[in-house]
């Protein structure tokens, strides 16, 4: 644990010193050799410090857990002030990639429009939306199990329509169903049906012969053994596609608010931005949808490992 420390302050000293001369170029022009030397030492630096939290063997499972959440904390801030370094030092133009200092002004100074951004897009659109996709998409699933024809004639047509572009449909559903979130979320709704469905009629099928063969030996229903068999049998494939489906619906959403909504929205910010050059309030909002879409992936990750801990991928962690 000596070395990780050692490293951890020498990162924390270097991250210091060199947002110091970050600022202190900002005044005086130029930056010089030391500012260099100081990215290439602190770079060095979190790379081993990242290295040797990676390799710790912890036997608490939370102190390991921190650890492995540490690292990945300290590789992303090394980013982050790489990426500082490296359009601050060679002096790249906020057009084309502003630093991540500005990017955390615009969010600091944009809470209310960011906010209002975020119920409009995530609260309203998405969420509803992949609900209504997912749930319909599993029921669809099971109707299609039980009645074979269905099935065969649902998964060629979900092929179709998961390959129809986004640009496409969009525009389709906002004369639909009029410029406000309800548009976006049939968008979603498109978006994320078909993976649910496909995902869903493999997970129902990954039950072996014999197993099925041994419920019908009890005398089991067909909802005994969809209930008590084939579904949990599923869920990694159904959580797969909730999963998926996560960041589809963000993307989807965003897209959509391209071809009309009301002064308010993700993808409507992220448009009108980018015609005034404001970049950094871009990147802000890209920013907080990366954020908000990763959580939501997260969140689903940890209810899988909850609901799916007896899955082997998870019994040999």
């Amino acid at each position: 644990m000596t070395l990780p420390l050692a490293l951890f302050f020498a990162v924390l000293l270097g991250f210091f010193s060199l947002e110091v001369l970050i600022h202190a170029h900002d005044h005086a022009g130029a930056v010089g050799g030391l500012f260099w030397t100081l990215v290439i030492v602190v770079w060095i630096a979190a790379g081993l410090l990242t290295s040797s939290l990676a390799k710790l063997k912890i036997l608490n499972p939370t102190l390991q857990r921190i650890a492995d959440l540490c690292a990945a904390a300290i590789f992303g801030l090394t980013l982050l002030f790489l990426w500082e370094a490296v359009t601050v030092g060679f002096a790249v133009p906020s057009v084309l990639m502003p630093p991540p200092s500005a990017i955390g002004a615009a969010i600091a100074n944009s809470l209310p429009i960011l906010q209002a951004d975020f119920v409009q897009t995530i609260v309203k659109a998405v969420i509803p939306g992949w609900i209504m996709g997912c749930a319909a998409g599993f029921l669809t699933a099971i109707i299609a199990d039980r009645v074979p024809f269905l099935r065969r004639g649902l998964i060629p047509i979900g092929n179709f329509v998961s390959a129809l572009p986004i640009i496409g449909v969009a525009p389709i559903m906002v004369m639909w169903f009029g410029f406000d979130w309800h548009s976006k979320a049939a968008v979603v709704v498109i978006m994320t049906f078909f993976p649910m469905l496909v995902n869903t009629v493999a997970g129902l099928a990954a039950a072996s012969h014999l197993e099925r063969d041994l419920m019908r030996s009890y005398g089991a229903s067909y909802l005994q053994s969809l209930f008590r068999l084939r579904l949990p049998a599923a869920l990694p494939f159904i959580f797969n596609a909730l999963k998926i489906n996560s960041t589809l619906a963000l993307v989807g959403a965003i897209v959509a608010e391209f071809f009309g909504t009301p002064i308010v929205g993700m993808g409507f910010r992220i448009s009108t931005e980018v015609g005034r050059m404001s970049l950094d309030m871009v990147w802000a909002e890209i920013a907080v949808a990366a954020l908000a879409g990763s959580l939501f992936y997260g969140l689903l990750a940890q209810v899988e490992r909850f609901a799916a801990f007896w899955h082997p991928s998870y019994r040999a962690k």
